[in-house]
């Protein structure tokens, strides 16, 4: 039960969460840049791990926040792939799960 949980629920409801919160911010028009909203949900998957930080020296104050701005960015690209591999083994996981309980069910049925 404990595997189920980590493996399916938690990446699935931390998706929702994430897609609930960050909705409203994408939403232009009544049309939701699906782009955007990928980014923003990709960003708690991916910013601890980027392997490279790229710190701003020698800039001004509007090329820090620009460069940190960049640094979210490219954690929000990563994480949307993390996030949609996770999502994905976690189909595979639900998956297999159901065809070892119904495998279980027929063997108990066949006794």
């Amino acid at each position: 039960m404990y595997e189920f949980v980590k493996k399916v629920i938690a990446p699935v409801g931390a998706a929702a969460i994430l897609a609930a919160l960050f909705y409203p911010l994408c939403v232009e028009n009544g049309q939701c840049d699906y782009l955007k909203l990928w980014i923003f949900m990709g960003i708690p998957f991916g910013i601890h791990r980027m392997f490279l930080w790229i710190i701003p020296k020698g800039f001004d104050i509007g090329g820090t926040v620009g460069m940190f701005v960049f640094n979210l960015l490219v954690g929000g690209v990563i994480g949307g792939f993390v996030l949609a591999w996770r999502l994905l083994m976690a189909v595979c996981y639900l998956v297999k799960t159901v065809i070892a309980e119904i495998s279980r069910i027929v063997r108990a049925k066949a006794m």
